[in-house]
């Protein structure tokens, strides 16, 4: 059995990219780029959310499951750049050819993770194979929507139908998990402005949990688990947790029904 990688990213606006696309004057702080972008995103479209390949990744976060194994991090250390993150994401899939989960990945953190390999010129052979390497790959692959080297939980779950999307945290606390804690989506770049990359982290690792275990009830409905195989992977999952220091993790413990 392939090891499961779950997986979540954290992003800023690119401002550097912002600066080209957009002809911006170069007197502008970084904090003015991005407001001006919001403030044409939302006079636009009625959102401030702004076009994937203007996002800049700040965080990876991933959990982990192979053989009697579970581990929770974030890929790289603070200091690190973009591009060496992204670049150990892929080094990953190119190295193990892991089960890839997340939720919504298939409409943000992989066009993201793509548009930003476009910038940085990182290869990823083994993930964008499509069957020219691998045959296997012919018939499921990374990239397709219907393929299952790649499980979005969101669009699964939603039937692939848009409107029948939900939001994580909602499903994971509607499931007893602990949904967010810490903090939101929409604080990241106000956080990441006042320096605390640290934070922003460490609210990644709580998502990539609660997606980790809504993917083991996705398991236990369909039958690829029983109840008790369920149960103990919980367990697992929990007994990791309880084991590490944090406080995003004693609050993510606290939460957690």
């Amino acid at each position: 059995m392939n090891p499961v990688l779950v997986f979540d990213i954290e992003t800023v606006p690119d401002v550097e990219s912002l600066r080209r696309v957009r002809d911006m004057a170069s007197g502008l702080s970084d904090a003015e780029v991005a407001e001006l972008a919001f403030k044409e995103r939302l006079e636009k479209t009625g959102s401030e959310f702004l076009p994937l390949h203007v996002h800049q990744i700040v965080a990876v976060s991933c959990v982990l499951r192979a053989g009697d194994g579970f581990r929770v991090w974030s890929l790289g250390e603070l200091e690190d750049s973009e591009s060496s993150l992204i670049k150990r994401f892929f080094e990953g899939i190119e190295k193990y050819t892991p089960q890839l989960v997340s939720w919504n990945g298939g409409g943000f953190d992989l066009p993201v993770l793509h548009y930003r390999s476009l910038v940085h010129g990182i290869v990823a052979a083994r993930y964008w194979d499509t069957g020219e390497d691998d045959r296997d790959f012919k018939w499921n692959n990374y990239i397709s929507r219907y393929h299952s080297r790649h499980l979005d939980l969101m669009d699964v779950l939603a039937r692939y139908q848009p409107r029948a999307n939900a939001p994580l945290d909602e499903v994971a606390q509607m499931l007893g998990f602990p949904g967010k804690v810490g903090m939101s989506g929409g604080k990241v770049w106000e956080r990441y402005q006042d320096g605390h990359l640290s934070a922003i982290r460490d609210y990644c690792e709580t998502d990539v949990v609660n997606t980790y275990l809504v993917y083991l009830r996705y398991q236990l409905i369909r039958g690829a688990i029983n109840a008790d195989r369920y149960d103990q992977e919980v367990k697992t999952a929990r007994d990791y947790i309880e084991g590490l220091t944090g406080e995003h993790w004693q609050q993510f413990l606290a939460a957690w029904n």
